[in-house]
C-alpha cells in the first residue's frame, strides 16, 4: 500500500508562476487593502470593485502555466497516495497533473450564490453584477474571505492526522487556521519544509527544512523521499 503524502502549500510555489504573492510587503493585494477585496464587508460596500479585482485575477491565471514544482508533486503520485491541501486558489496544481487537491481558501474559476453557499458553479469569464444563479440569486467569487469560515478545514484536519509523510512549500505557516494543520500530524510522521525563507516551526520532532525555492526543493525533495518507498 502506497505511503499517505499529505502536502501543505502557499503562495511561494505559484510566486515561481508569476502569480504574484497574497500580499506584498506594503500589506497590498495588487494595489487593493484587502480588507476592501477579501473581505464580505468589502463586497457589501463596493461588489463591483471586488468583482473587478477578481476578474483581473482570472485573466491572469490564464496567462501564467504550471512550474516544475507543481508537475513534480504530480509526479510523486507513481510511488505515493499524495494529497494537496492548498491556500491557493489559482488551478495550477490541477493543471500540474495532481489529482487530489484540496483548496482551502476557495478557487478562482469557481462562482457561488450569496443565497446558498454549496451552490458552486465554475467560471472561467469575468463575473458580473448581473450574473445570476438559477434561483435569480446574485453570484460572488468562490472565495474564502477573511472572516469567512474555512468549510474545507475538517477535511484538511482528517488528510494530515492520517498523512505518513508532510511537506509543507512555500508558505510562512504564520496565517491560520492553516497553520495549525500541521499540529495534527503524528508525532512520529516526517515533515519537510521546502521555503527560500523558512519560518521557525516549533515543537516538530522530524523536521527537515530545505531552505530553497518550491522548484529546486521539490527536486531535492523527490531524492529524499526515495527511501520512503
Amino acid at each position: 500500500m502506497k505511503k499517505k503524502l499529505v502536502v501543505l502549500t502557499g503562495a511561494g510555489i505559484s510566486a515561481e508562476s508569476g502569480i504574484k504573492t497574497f500580499r506584498d510587503a506594503d500589506g497590498l493585494w495588487e494595489g487593493h487593502d484587502v480588507m476592501e477585496v477579501a473581505t464580505p464587508e468589502g463586497f457589501a460596500r463596493n461588489p463591483e470593485l471586488v468583482l473587478d479585482f477578481y476578474n483581473q485575477r482570472r485573466r491572469q491565471l490564464k496567462e501564467v502555466q504550471p512550474n516544475a514544482a507543481h508537475t513534480g508533486l504530480a509526479d510523486l503520485e507513481r510511488g505515493f497516495d499524495v494529497h494537496i491541501i492548498t491556500q491557493n486558489v489559482d488551478n495550477l496544481h490541477e493543471k500540474g497533473g495532481s489529482s487530489n487537491v484540496l483548496h482551502l481558501h476557495g478557487e478562482l474559476l469557481k462562482a457561488r450564490s450569496v443565497a446558498n453557499p454549496d451552490r458552486i458553479l465554475d467560471w472561467e469569464g469575468d463575473l458580473l453584477s448581473s450574473h445570476t444563479d438559477d434561483k435569480g440569486f446574485a453570484l460572488r467569487p468562490h472565495i474564502v474571505w477573511f472572516g469567512e469560515e474555512v468549510p474545507a478545514l475538517e477535511e484538511a484536519v482528517r488528510l494530515t492526522e492520517e498523512a505518513d509523510i508532510v511537506v509543507v512549500i512555500g508558505t510562512s505557516l504564520q496565517v491560520y487556521p492553516a497553520a495549525g494543520l500541521v499540529s495534527y500530524a503524528r508525532a512520529d510522521v516526517p515533515v519537510f519544509y521546502i521555503d527560500p525563507n523558512p519560518a521557525p516551526i516549533d515543537g516538530l520532532q522530524n523536521l527537515e527544512v530545505i531552505a530553497m525555492s518550491a522548484t529546486k526543493g521539490v527536486e531535492v525533495l523527490k531524492r529524499r523521499l526515495e527511501s520512503y518507498l
